[in-house]
């Protein structure tokens, strides 16, 4: 025999837990070309660099192209991701580093949520202002190894040096990106949705929470679906 069923409860609504909106539609996108620029600058440069795997590809002069095209396009979702006010106000907020980020940077309990921390925290600030410098070296090198007249040898040979280490530095910085996000999925799911859940922003990022407050739009029940129209906690469209 079955057990009773409560038909209050069943009509109880069921609430659903809050999330807030951390990313713009237009952030989202200017992350994703760069990640598919970056990647492509990556694998091609191992192919140039290793031999092992140039004789297995083939095809050097098409690759170096594909290197070549993708470093120089590297730059152009950040610039373009300017007409955003999102976009715009999340670099704001990276270009700024507070007391407490340095105590963040310097506690051993960071990830405990004890010290106020807002959009991005130090790490993550660090990791963009590492990225977008070494884009511009990267780019500036690779212009002086592509265009060799541009400059007298010794230039070529510094450029050329330069390009590599630092290839070798933004591969490894990438690679920690990339292990950081695998092992949150919240922050994942935040760069391709644009939603993450309140409860994950008040352990993580309590200070950009407390920004939302008066901030209805922010707010909102989970559809499924993302926002529409984008935001980074900005009442700004895209």
């Amino acid at each position: 025999m079955s057990p009773p069923v409560d038909s209050a409860a069943q009509r109880r609504p069921r609430i659903e837990p809050v999330q807030v909106r951390r990313f713009a539609r237009a952030e989202r996108l200017v992350h994703r070309l760069t990640a598919v620029l970056m990647t492509s600058c990556i694998l091609t440069a191992a192919v140039l660099y290793n031999g092992t795997l140039s004789v297995a590809v083939g095809h050097r002069r098409v690759v170096e192209l594909i290197h070549v095209y993708s470093g120089f396009a590297l730059p152009a979702p950040m610039i373009v991701g300017l007409a955003s006010a999102a976009y715009r106000a999340d670099l704001g907020r990276l270009n700024r580093f507070s007391r407490d980020d340095w105590r963040w940077l310097r506690s051993r309990d960071r990830r405990l949520g004890l010290i106020p921390v807002g959009k991005f925290n130090a790490g993550q600030k660090i990791n963009a202002w590492l990225s977008a410098g070494s884009i511009l070296v990267l780019l500036g090198t690779g212009l002086l190894m592509y265009y060799p007249y541009l400059v007298r040898l010794s230039w070529r040979t510094g450029a050329t040096f330069v390009h590599d280490w630092f290839a070798l530095g933004v591969g490894l910085l990438v690679l920690g990106h990339v292990f950081k996000a695998s092992r949150d999925a919240e922050a994942r799911r935040g760069m391709r949705t644009g939603l993450v859940l309140a409860a994950w922003a008040k352990i993580n990022h309590d200070r950009w929470l407390a920004e939302l407050d008066g901030d209805a739009e922010s707010v909102r029940d989970p559809d499924g679906r993302g926002d529409r129209d984008g935001g980074g906690g900005e009442r700004d469209p895209a």
